[in-house]
């Protein structure tokens, strides 16, 4: 938790000259990594092309509370944290058989599942499509790029009419300067559940094999 702090510190501009791009900042990442810009789906266009309706902060931070307080890692972030994520996270609804995300795009934005079920898919290289997971409330899609400015890994698909919360890569910066301690606990606790996620991933693999 302490090199997360101090990388936090590290990406909080101390500068006068606060126009100077700073390569720790996930709003730059994908510009660090060379992506062409017009590569890249922000939240704010998905929500259009899919006809996402605004979610009721009170109702979105409701949810997410008790949905957060059941989850073995989330669960660990301070006793006022989910409130105090209220004002970073967007609220959505999303109608059935849209694309919420959509596999090898660029997107600098994170869901949690709040209410409905997503359908995670991987497309095959000789165009099948394979059902990986079906994602349910509680459930976290997209952290991977928002982390790592990465490609989207799967395509994530509404099967019904669907509440969730939105974090952006925007949002998280101005986390990350608002409230460096909340921010360091929710990407230890991201990386944690990615990392665990990773390892099952991977078993699945390995007793494939065997």
């Amino acid at each position: 938790m302490k090199g997360i702090l101090g990388l936090l510190k590290r990406a909080t501009p101390h500068s006068p000259d606060e126009d100077k791009p700073d390569s720790l900042l996930f709003t730059t990442a994908f510009a660090d990594l060379g992506v062409d810009p017009s590569m890249l789906v922000p939240w704010e266009a998905r929500a259009n092309e899919i006809g996402a309706k605004r979610l009721s902060a009170s109702r979105g931070s409701k949810l997410l509370q008790a949905l957060w307080a059941k989850d073995k890692y989330m669960s660990r972030l301070a006793a006022n944290g989910v409130s105090r994520l209220e004002q970073f996270f967007d609220f959505a609804t999303v109608p059935a058989e849209r694309d919420v995300i959509r596999q090898d795009e660029y997107g600098n934005f994170m869901i949690v599942l709040l209410s409905g079920t997503i359908a995670v898919d991987r497309v095959q290289p000789w165009g099948e499509q394979l059902r990986l997971t079906e994602a349910r409330p509680g459930d976290i899609l997209g952290e991977m790029s928002l982390l790592d400015s990465g490609m989207r890994f799967s395509l994530c698909t509404s099967l019904n009419e669907c509440e969730i919360a939105v974090l952006s890569a925007d949002a998280l910066d101005e986390m990350m300067s608002a409230d460096a301690p909340l921010a360091a606990s929710l990407i230890g606790l991201l990386a944690r559940k990615l990392s665990l996620r990773l390892r099952v991933v991977s078993a699945r693999l390995t007793d494939q094999k065997s």
